[in-house]
């Protein structure tokens, strides 16, 4: 690949540290589908993809499917001066608010991270990091239903259950995963993670929820000797009945008996196959996935992909230890969908053999999902404000919207037919 000589170097900016402790354990699901979502009523409600404008406080609304065209736009943060008032006046608060600023920030407040509707398509649930909270933001109004603070200082990602009826947030500074009813806001139930809570996945139905940490990725001991600072990863499996961890899996172990010691085992996006088989993920400056088989509980495969001959090897240059962010599979769990983040590109992976196709050039990939209709994955890159839809089956660029500032999670979801955004209040 050739670098595009007209962007603009990243921003390093100092990196905060915004430690916390936590805890254990682990659970193997039953196949599960490749992206379970919320049932939709077919005759009221049309299916869309909400982008995340991370840097903006916006999420943009645009076709799941075909051009992709933008269909509005939603203001996530309505409630910004009364939320900074409160963290100015706290000291401790905005001690974490600024950190988080110069640090995952790379000197921008995160004000949307994840993003799914209700049910009904009435409301849209974000998670917020600077605020470290969750909302529900009424998608007529545009104006707040509930609003729930997590324990610590930053919300992370969140997840659906299969019924879309509950949704799972990671409090990053808390080592907790809540899990809320999507149309109150009310806690059904928490549990223990291990250090920096990151992606949670549901599973056997909703019956499991897999909550993956990632441990300290604000500091510059990058090297590998280092790693040990990073604190403690781990999956966590809880029972989402009971809220009790079933099981705790430190890949870190499974890792080593591969013979990959020189690999993090903080684990960043993953995905299921659809018969819930295969767990595949990325990890801290991996460029490349790793497959996990989950009956045997062991690493199997470990995939290297290319490097971009124009990123940098300082580790500490990369966004939050993560040289690739962004990991979908296709429905028919033939194809996996990497998003190179440091490296400005993606690319399909056969499944079988682990071997990308093309490289198509993208500006800081940082998510990759998957189309309504399965045929594209969908990643955002948060380098150029767009998203870019790749087909699975020629791995080629199929379509490109533009978006808001810094564009990070993209999730489907259901409106009302006819739907338009609120105006602008």
């Amino acid at each position: 690949m050739t670098p595009d000589p007209s962007r603009p170097p990243r921003p390093r900016g100092r990196r905060a540290a915004l430690a916390a402790l936590a805890a254990l354990t682990l659970a193997v699901p039953a196949p599960v589908a490749a992206a379970p979502r919320p049932a939709a009523a077919a005759t009221s409600l049309q299916e869309v993809m909400f982008v995340g404008n991370n840097w903006e406080g916006t999420a943009d609304v645009i076709r799941s499917r075909g051009d992709y065209a933008r269909l509005g736009r939603i203001n996530v943060v309505p409630d910004r001066n009364e939320r900074l008032r409160e963290i100015y006046l706290n000291p401790i608060r905005l001690a974490f608010f600024l950190g988080i600023r110069q640090g995952p920030g790379e000197g921008h407040d995160q004000l949307v991270d994840d993003m799914y509707t209700t049910p009904d398509g009435t409301a849209l649930v974000v998670s917020r990091p600077s605020f470290a909270d969750v909302v529900s933001i009424d998608l007529a109004t545009g104006q707040l239903r509930w609003r729930f603070a997590v324990s610590g200082y930053r919300a992370d990602h969140m997840a659906v259950s299969p019924d879309g009826s509950r949704v799972a947030v990671s409090a990053s500074t808390g080592n907790t995963v809540h899990v809320l009813d999507i149309r109150t806001g009310q806690q059904l139930g928490s549990f223990p993670t291990g250090d920096k809570p990151h992606e949670n996945i549901f599973t056997d139905g909703g019956r499991r929820l897999w909550n993956m940490s990632i441990g300290e990725v604000n500091t510059d001991l990058d090297a590998p000797w280092l790693d040990w600072t990073k604190g403690d990863r781990r999956i966590t499996v809880a029972d989402t009945t009971t809220f009790g961890v079933v099981r705790v899996i430190d890949m870190r172990s499974r890792l080593d008996a591969a013979g990959r010691r020189d690999l993090s085992d903080a684990v960043r996006p993953a995905v299921f196959t659809p018969d819930g088989s295969r767990l595949y993920f990325q990890v801290s400056f991996l460029n490349g996935l790793v497959e996990y088989d989950v009956a045997t509980d062991q690493i199997t495969r470990v995939a290297t992909l290319p490097k971009n001959p124009a990123t940098s090897e300082d580790r500490t240059t990369w966004v939050n230890d993560s040289r690739h962010h962004g990991l979908s599979v296709s429905p028919d769990g033939a194809r996996l969908c990497v998003a190179g983040t440091m490296d400005d590109y993606a690319t399909v992976v056969d499944r079988a053999t682990l071997h990308e196709g093309t490289l198509v050039p993208a500006s800081k990939p940082y998510w990759a999902t998957v189309s309504g209709d399965g045929r594209d994955c969908v990643i955002s890159e948060a380098g150029a404000d767009r998203v870019t839809a790749i087909s699975f089956a020629t791995g080629q660029k199929a379509a490109s919207v533009p978006v808001g500032d810094h564009p990070q999670r993209v999730r489907i979801g259901h409106v009302p037919l006819g739907w338009t955004p609120p105006a602008a209040g």
